[in-house]
């Protein structure tokens, strides 16, 4: 059975935050604004402003930092009694997956703003929750995906290059997971199997997306400017990359999330560098050759992706290596592959891409 998924509506372009009273007055009822303190200085008044002019109710929440049942609870009791029709969730990955949970428990509808092109989060249904600890200790679900996306790409344009790296990073790597799980008749984040050809277009479209504007789209954030190339790399950050991924499905890249969360220096980096580094173990699992393997090492150098784990602060030895790679091969993903793997693999696989770390070409 074939499943494809999406956000019911996509907003994307310079100023957008000021139409979402707008939105909200279309999607109905009081509505909260989750935000952190630093992305409620950046864009609460403006959104506060834009919901009074459509005569919608905005209550601004504090977000707690963390995407843990812990911080979900604290929201639900602080909303007993009034729980809003909407949940706005503006931030990066952790605040908008709260918003996500929050949402699920609270049976409101789920508003996404992404105020960084990290990761794909704010398209997509899948909730990813971790422990106080930041490591990974579960996946949960919405039963839909969001009702609204609204990016802002002037602020976007703000935000450290590094976020933008990581989102690039998490949207190059869907390409080669969307088509081992295509391959292999996987199944995707919807239950459906086989992964319909429009994911698998929309991964590879992603991919050329992103090769050809990354370095562009970089060169704009350092200028704080909004420019076609960051738009397009975006659209594939945010939009192409999250459909790509649910109705396409994942294999190693984001297996490897499981064992990286779980060893100090990795589990503190962000998702998308994690699964940046994932590739370069994939493309080795999947025997590219070395022509292919240091055309993508140059574009990893271009645009600021780890290509070791020294690059994500892993100062361990052999017995982290061995639990990132038992903890990766327990993961759901690892069979989407063209043959199975075990973690003996994938020492080997690490090991290979730490070998050729220092090389510059």
């Amino acid at each position: 059975m074939m499943i494809f998924g999406s956000p019911r509506r996509y907003i994307q372009g310079a100023d957008v935050r000021h139409r979402l009273g707008e939105e909200l007055k279309r999607l109905g009822g009081p509505a909260i604004l989750l935000a952190d303190r630093d992305v409620t200085a950046i864009i609460g008044a403006d959104c506060a402003a834009s919901a009074a002019a459509a005569g919608v109710s905005l209550t601004p929440v504090l977000f707690g930092g963390e995407v843990t049942w812990a911080e979900v609870n604290r929201l639900k009791a602080r909303l007993a009694g009034q729980p809003p029709a909407i949940v706005v969730a503006a931030g990066g990955g952790k605040t908008i997956d709260t918003g996500k949970l929050l949402s699920r428990e609270i049976g409101a509808a789920m508003v996404t703003m992404p105020t960084v092109a990290s990761n794909d989060s704010p398209t997509s249904h899948v909730i990813v929750v971790y422990d106080e600890s930041h490591k990974l200790i579960g996946v949960e679900r919405l039963a839909a995906n969001p009702e609204l996306v609204l990016v802002d790409t002037a602020i976007i344009a703000g935000a450290p290059a590094i976020l933008l790296s990581a989102g690039i990073g998490d949207a190059l790597v869907k390409r080669f997971e969307v088509e081992q799980c295509f391959n292999t008749g996987g199944t995707n984040m919807f239950g459906g199997s086989p992964p319909p050809l429009t994911a698998l277009a929309l991964a590879r479209t992603c991919y050329d997306t992103i090769r050809a504007h990354s370095v562009a789209a970089l060169a704009a954030v350092a200028r704080k400017e909004v420019t076609p190339a960051l738009e397009h790399v975006v659209e594939a950050s945010v939009l192409m990359s999250g459909l790509a991924f649910e109705s396409g499905g994942l294999s190693i890249c984001h297996a490897m999330t499981r064992g990286l969360s779980a060893v100090k220096g990795p589990a503190e980096a962000l998702h998308g560098l994690q699964v940046a580094y994932g590739l370069l173990v994939q493309l080795q699992l999947e025997g590219r050759d070395r022509a292919f393997i240091d055309d993508m090492r140059g574009f990893f150098r271009a645009t600021g992706l780890p290509l070791s784990l020294a690059s994500l602060n892993f100062t361990g030895g052999s017995n982290e290596i061995a639990v990132i790679a038992d903890l990766t091969a327990q993961a759901p993903h690892m069979k989407h592959f063209e043959r199975a793997l075990t973690a003996d693999d994938l020492i080997a696989a690490i090991r290979a891409v730490e070998a050729r770390a220092g090389e510059t070409a």
